[in-house]
């Protein structure tokens, strides 16, 4: 018997690690997840500001804020996981962190579009090792049962990182400008990166699976075979990534369309969206752990179901904020949909690592996260910005209304794939 299978079956009996340190490396996780949806939408928050000194286009401020960030992000992101699954996670975390913080923080000094391009792919090129290496750990820190809530708190680091770019973001531009906000906060990152080289732990691959049968390492090829063998899988791919579509596209422009239809300032704006994206999106990631651990109990298909029910519910709330003419109902509609798209966060992280074996798992992850911010932050904001280009002799300053309110159809196409995903999950997962 391996060494890796001794520490799999022994796992149980006589612990690696306390529970309390499980919890303690899920805090740190999160809170690395955090600074990269911080780090990534700092740049959303000010992008009107960038836009107005660099005299930028909406189709630049597509290119900048999501496809320049999603490209590299998604070419080095399969190649750094699959580098996780042979070695240190938490060395890959932390280094992964380091990049990216600094990059943001370089920032601040870009003069010219080219270079905050090049400074967008050096910080999609950090942050692509992050979260597959993360989710791998937290995978094996936590047993099977308990993975849908870890996911969910972890799914939580979106929201947390969304409220303090939001909120931060807009409270310093209106103090000390756009260039000083990334100085300022991006630095931060590169200390947290050599705090967790000394005190978060590697989890041995497949602690938390003691039935775990040590397999081979697949070469690049063969694991992806292996992935697309996963019909749930790959339906999961294909919905995940048309429901991230329209996120993202909405995500990045929705200050911009208060900022431009609703005239409000920079500021009013980061707060309102701090509150809204925020906090009702970590309510949403949060709550659903719990509620999909309860269903799937009753029908495992709840894994998948719980995306349907979300999207059916979101669609008339984000058309009324799209065409309200009352600012105020506007914004407080626009809290449901970010509290209903995050619902079903923990349900897919779970799938994606519950349907593969471990020694797949980071491979897994990166597999996921290259399609959801290829489609979803490289292409949908690009979409946006090029369609409201298109729209704006048609419909002037309401070009953007109209764009969003196209990409929001795609909705319907996202529940079929979900519908198709929930058809397989139960032969599928491990």
């Amino acid at each position: 018997m391996s060494k890796q299978n001794e520490i799999s079956k022994n796992s149980e009996t006589t612990p690696l690690f306390s529970e309390k340190y499980k919890w303690y490396v899920l805090g740190m996780l999160t809170l690395v997840g955090t600074l990269s949806f911080f780090d990534r939408q700092l740049i959303v928050i000010l992008q009107e500001p960038i836009k107005a000194e660099l005299g930028l286009s909406d189709t630049q401020l597509g290119l900048m804020t999501g496809l320049a960030f999603a490209i590299f992000y998604c070419l080095v992101g399969i190649p750094i996981a699959r580098y996780a699954d042979r070695n240190n996670r938490r060395n890959v975390v932390s280094l992964s962190l380091a990049i990216w913080s600094f990059m943001t923080a370089i920032t601040g000094f870009v003069q010219s579009f080219s270079q905050i391009l090049l400074v967008r792919i050096g910080v999609g090129v950090g942050e692509a090792g992050g979260t597959p290496a993360s989710q791998a750990m937290i995978s094996d820190y936590f047993k099977k049962e308990d993975r849908a809530v870890a996911f969910a708190i972890y799914a939580t680091s979106v929201y947390i990182g969304l409220f303090l770019g939001f909120s931060l973001g807009g409270l310093l531009e209106s103090q000390i400008g756009w260039r000083k906000a990334f100085i300022y906060l991006g630095f931060p990152g590169i200390l947290l990166a050599a705090y967790l080289l000394k005190y978060v732990k590697e989890p041995p691959k497949g602690y938390s699976d003691p039935t775990y049968v040590q397999e081979d390492q697949l070469n690049l090829k063969d694991a992806i075979k292996y992935l697309l063998q996963r019909k749930t899988y790959v339906y999961i791919l294909c919905a995940s990534g048309l429901h991230s579509f329209v996120g993202y596209a909405f995500a990045n422009w929705i200050p911009s369309f208060f900022i431009r239809i609703h005239e409000m300032s920079v500021m009013q704006v980061g707060i309102f969206l701090a509150i809204s994206i925020g906090i009702g999106g970590g309510i949403g990631a949060f709550s659903g752990g719990f509620i999909v651990k309860k269903l799937v109990k009753k029908d495992i298909r709840w894994y998948m179901w719980i995306g349907i029910v979300s999207i059916i519910l979101t669609i008339p709330f984000s058309i009324y904020t799209l065409f309200s003419s009352n600012k105020m109902g506007a914004i407080i509609c626009y809290f449901v949909p970010n509290v209903l798209f995050s619902l079903n966060m923990g349900a897919l992280l779970t799938v994606t690592q519950g349907v593969v074996n471990v020694k797949m798992r980071a491979m897994s992850s990166a597999v996921y996260y290259f399609v959801i911010n290829l489609i979803g932050m490289g292409l949908g904001p690009l979409f946006i910005g090029m369609m409201s280009d298109y729209l704006t002799p048609i419909y002037g300053v309401e070009s953007l209304r109209y764009s969003l309110f196209i990409v929001s159809t795609i909705y319907l196409v996202c529940i079929y794939f979900y519908w198709k995903a929930g058809q397989h999950i139960a032969r599928e997962m491990v």
